[in-house]
């Protein structure tokens, strides 16, 4: 039992005393030594402020007045806990670009403290947890802070968008309904005002954000999921129907435990081959995803979606022959 469980299972033991409770006691209950009982009731007094009274010979037992009202103040967790706590911590300050690191701050020197603590060293190790960003895009952290104000006070929201494919900018007053964290970047699912639809906007292209006065529009979370989460990608919408991929032996033994959509069907064939099929609207990130594994993946079907591989193949190779 580490010294975070110890605590917590010594301040049980004390609440529901009615009677002092011997330090031998202590030492049965908890595992640990004479010696180990008297530091961690010292750390409960006076570090977390119990209301302990006794001593070694009549026992220990918290104050009947105060007693009751006590509990271990703050964040109190486990190791196992703390561990995994830390780890996404660490996740989402470092894939977000750093735009959520001063929000995260004082939870983090917490958590660190806490780890420090039952270590019993002066400083937790950050080196030992290693989240590497792929391809994240820089947020600026004040209109992300906007966003997120929108998303989370149910309020309009009016900015300027960039599309990244036209590099048209329009501006654009939404009902915000969530942010989607997807492939280390950041997006706004909202009911577009304007346009009268469901859209998802890249946060990064967002741009002179500020919050309106009108309440946002509430969309369901059937109808969002089922606009926006019903098929392949970020831009999905509802899907035009069912692309079927077909990757070689090798690729098999990775795709077989990726998660490309939460409908996806996949099989194993007889000759080692596995055969995935997802829902699909939007074509190009379905193809950018299937030519990342170049010759180990071959789209069967839909007819459409195999000649739009075969023209990007054909385009990638010309770039070759000059």
């Amino acid at each position: 039992m580490d010294k975070i469980e110890r605590i917590t299972a010594l301040h049980r033991i004390l609440k529901a005393s009615r009677y002092p409770v011997t330090v031998k006691r202590l030492q049965e209950e908890l595992g640990c030594s004479r010696a180990t009982a008297y530091r961690d009731l010292a750390y409960l007094r006076d570090a977390l402020m119990a209301p302990i009274e006794g001593d070694g010979e009549a026992g220990f037992r918290y104050n009947a007045a105060e007693g009751e009202r006590f509990e271990l103040p703050g964040l109190w967790l486990s190791s196992e806990e703390l561990y995994a706590l830390l780890a996404s911590q660490q996740l989402l300050a470092r894939t977000g670009g750093g735009v959520l690191s001063t929000a995260l701050a004082p939870l983090q020197k917490r958590i660190e403290g806490l780890l420090a603590d039952h270590a019993g060293i002066d400083q937790w190790p950050m080196d030992r947890v290693r989240v590497i960003p792929h391809r994240g895009r820089k947020l600026d952290e004040t209109g992300f802070r906007t966003v997120a104000a929108a998303v989370l006070e149910r309020r309009q929201l009016g900015f300027e968008y960039r599309a990244r494919s036209t590099d048209e900018k329009t501006r654009r007053t939404v009902s915000p309904q969530r942010l989607t964290h997807y492939r280390d970047n950041w997006y706004l699912d909202a009911w577009d005002e304007d346009k009268g639809g469901l859209r998802s906007f890249s946060v990064d292209r967002i741009s002179a954000a500020r919050l309106l006065d009108e309440a946002a529009r509430d969309i369901g979370s059937e109808e969002l999921n089922q606009h926006l989460a019903s098929s392949y990608g970020i831009f999905s919408g509802e899907p035009k129907g069912w692309a079927t991929i077909v990757f070689s032996a090798k690729a098999a033994r990775w795709v077989a435990d990726e998660q490309w959509h939460s409908k996806q069907q996949g099989r194993f064939l007889s000759d080692g081959r596995y055969e995935l099929k997802v829902p699909y609207s939007a074509s190009r990130e379905l193809l950018m995803d299937v030519l990342h594994y170049g010759a180990d993946a071959e789209i069967v079907e839909p007819t459409v979606l195999r000649e739009q591989a075969k023209s990007l193949l054909a385009l990638a190779l010309a770039n070759y022959e000059r």
